[in-house]
């Protein structure tokens, strides 16, 4: 197993700490254009981790706000005609400058507009691209992608294809699973947390993306931001499925639970390999 540089978890695990209270205090601004199905859930996990969400995607003020943003999220899941042009303006202005930005490929692989799409995003060197692994690998050409929205492979089985997109542009990679993994092309990071349930309500994967956008807005270092985003957010869905009955409950405990989380159930509960 190719894991290139190692990384220490303790240290990975005080600067999730860190982050999380940097975060809060200074409330980063992130644009997010998402899907119409997890809108409303998007911006409630970021009031709910201490963030701002401005739901920004018409094409004449999406580049606009780019500049504008802290930080700035771009999902493919519903990607009709001006959400597309709306992405990619925010896209270009967001490299233009100094707004960090994610790309999530939704579904991407066989459904032909969004993946022509996603390469084009990719191409403008996204700070974080985030995905399953049937994306991931779909969005390096090494994979014909996944179910629809459903990874069809391992995080392991697409950290070829990580690594070759964080190489091929500048991005750090997050690779989501039972064990969540992230690159950046040289250091790797695993972290075992979070919970099944995460797979049974709508928006939790493209949550994270937002949540990955808070983060790399309020550190320079993309790897640590995004390693310190998984884990809070996985720390936090954890700490959820204590209190839920089931999938339902849950969804409504990891708002209440990204609110409440602190450093020290971070230093408690996280894994970080």
């Amino acid at each position: 197993m190719d894991t290139r540089t190692p990384t220490h978890g303790s240290e990975l695990v005080a600067t999730t700490a860190e982050l999380l209270g940097r975060l809060r205090a200074g409330t980063p601004l992130v644009q997010v254009i998402t899907n119409a199905v997890v809108t409303n859930f998007t911006a409630n996990v970021l009031l709910a981790l201490g963030a701002s969400p401005a739901m920004v995607d018409l094409p004449g003020e999406a580049g606009v706000f780019a500049g504008i943003a802290d930080g700035l999220l771009v999902n493919l899941g519903t990607p009709h005609a001006e959400q597309r042009e709306a992405s990619v303006a925010a896209a270009r202005a967001a490299g233009a400058g100094t707004t960090p930005w994610v790309l999530d490929p939704v579904a991407i692989g066989a459904l032909p507009v969004r993946t022509a799409l996603a390469h084009e995003l990719a191409a403008l060197a996204p700070t974080v691209i985030r995905g399953n692994a049937s994306e991931i690998a779909a969005l390096a050409h090494s994979g014909a992608g996944g179910r629809g929205v459903d990874a069809v492979e391992l995080p392991e089985s697409a950290l070829s294809a990580a690594f070759q997109l964080a190489t091929a542009h500048g991005s750090v990679v997050a690779i989501s699973g039972a064990t969540d993994i992230v690159t950046d092309g040289v250091r790797v990071a695993r972290i075992s947390n979070g919970h099944p349930w995460l797979t049974k309500i709508t928006g939790g994967g493209c949550a994270l993306g937002a949540v990955l956008a808070a983060f790399v807005a309020v550190h320079s270092d993309p790897f640590e931001a995004t390693v310190a985003g998984v884990t809070a957010y996985t720390v936090a869905a954890q700490l959820a499925a204590e209190h839920a009955a089931g999938p339902g409950s849950f969804a409504a405990g990891l708002l209440d639970q990204l609110e409440r989380l602190t450093p020290a159930d971070v230093h408690r509960l996280a894994v970080i390999a």
